[in-house]
């Protein structure tokens, strides 16, 4: 009996392993990721690599984010509370762009990490059997080279090298069983950008990232080991990342001020199905949605400038195949931002604040899901450059 409700219990959720990281540079963050119209600084790369052609000469930067703790909340109909184990997970970047003085062309390479997870449940939750632990490494390896063939507008391209490893954690319905996936696959990809300032007080980015395909190797197991169970399997999980299209408007009415706005969808559409080969597969149906920014920021002075902003991310997943290993909502993200361009070093800070109401789930398509569910997480980052 166990066995066979493997299929049923495991690969319906194993979409959940997808999830963006749109926080890839302090500056950006601090101003809300409002970033693909003014993308002035290495982490173009991310936001909008035709932004690079506004460097000249060697420029590096590294980074970080850190979540400070992923707090998922969870209240089932009948008003039992749980709650997942946190952690302090870190984010860091790197990017290095050349621009040669005088010249139509710029390179860049940027290591980061646009999808990402890690979610734990304690083994007692009600709906252990539709998962207990997702972890998702996701770090993208991206050369581009920008022209710019007139003074205003630029363009970019480059390919992306995907590595990514994935964890997926399930209870069984015996008490105490368990069920793991871990795998590891390349995959890859492309992006691009275009940057066009018509006008010294206006400029528009729009930036393309291609969608992925993963097939992970690696092994299915039980544990503890039973004879009436499976032994460990070598099998392959497919899991599609979607292409993302972001595009933005930059208003800078002074030299000190800059308003910009962004819209950002993911085509989560790709996520119809998994499968794990012996496993079982079941339809997933994810939907695509929208992320809306908004972000200022003010030069003060010496080099310094102060940002503020805000992003609303739409929810994704579909109230039947919902999964408490994404416990996805509407969220609300709100950040501020200090840093300082100097002639060769610069840096940045900015915090955030990521949370939502709680979503109810009536309908899923296991009955143990139902309930409601809310997430809150702060964030801090920061970046450091140096030009050459």
């Amino acid at each position: 009996m166990l066995v066979a409700a493997i299929p049923f219990g495991f690969p319906n959720r194993a979409v959940a392993l997808g999830s963006r990281v749109p926080n890839q540079d302090a500056k950006a963050i601090g101003r809300g990721n409002a970033f693909a119209a003014t993308a002035d600084n290495p982490s173009a790369i991310y936001y909008n690599p035709a932004g690079i052609s506004q460097l000249e000469g060697h420029n590096l930067q590294v980074g970080s984010l850190f979540y400070l703790g992923i707090d998922a909340d969870y209240e089932s109909p009948s008003g039992e509370r749980v709650s997942n184990d946190q952690e302090v997970l870190p984010v860091p970047q790197l990017h290095y762009v050349f621009a040669p003085e005088g010249r139509q062309f710029a390179l860049g390479l940027g290591v980061y990490s646009p999808f990402g997870l890690a979610m734990e449940w304690p083994d007692d939750a009600p709906f252990r059997s539709s998962g207990l632990k997702a972890e998702l490494l996701f770090a993208t390896i991206n050369p581009v080279i920008a022209w710019k063939p007139r003074q205003n507008l630029s363009f970019a391209i480059g390919p992306t090298f995907n590595y990514t490893e994935a964890e997926l954690i399930t209870g069984q319905p015996a008490p105490g069983f368990r069920f793991t996936f871990k795998g590891h696959e390349w995959a890859y990809g492309f992006n691009a950008g275009v940057l066009w300032q018509p006008h010294n007080k206006w400029s528009l980015g729009l930036k393309y990232f291609s969608s992925t395909e993963a097939t992970y190797s690696g092994t299915a197991s039980f544990a503890p080991s039973a004879a009436f169970l499976p032994p460990p399997t070598i099998t392959k999980a497919h899991l599609d990342y979607p292409q993302i299209i972001a595009g933005g408007i930059s208003f800078r009415p002074t030299p000190d001020w800059n308003i910009e706005v962004n819209v950002d969808w993911s085509d989560w559409e790709v996520v119809d199905s998994a499968k794990i080969e012996h496993f079982g597969a079941l339809p997933l149906n994810w939907n695509s949605s929208f992320f809306y920014h908004a972000g200022v920021t003010r030069k003060i002075g010496k080099g310094y400038y102060v940002s503020c902003g805000y992003f609303f991310s739409e929810a994704s997943t579909p109230e039947n195949d919902y999964t408490p290993l994404v416990p996805d909502t509407d969220l609300h993200v709100g950040s501020i931002g200090l840093g300082r361009q100097g002639q060769r070093w610069s840096w940045a800070v900015a915090g955030q604040l990521i949370g939502g109401g709680f979503r109810k789930i009536d309908e899923a398509r296991d009955p143990t899901v139902n309930g409601s569910y809310r997430l809150f997480t702060p964030a801090l980052s920061f970046s450091i450059g140096y030009r050459l």
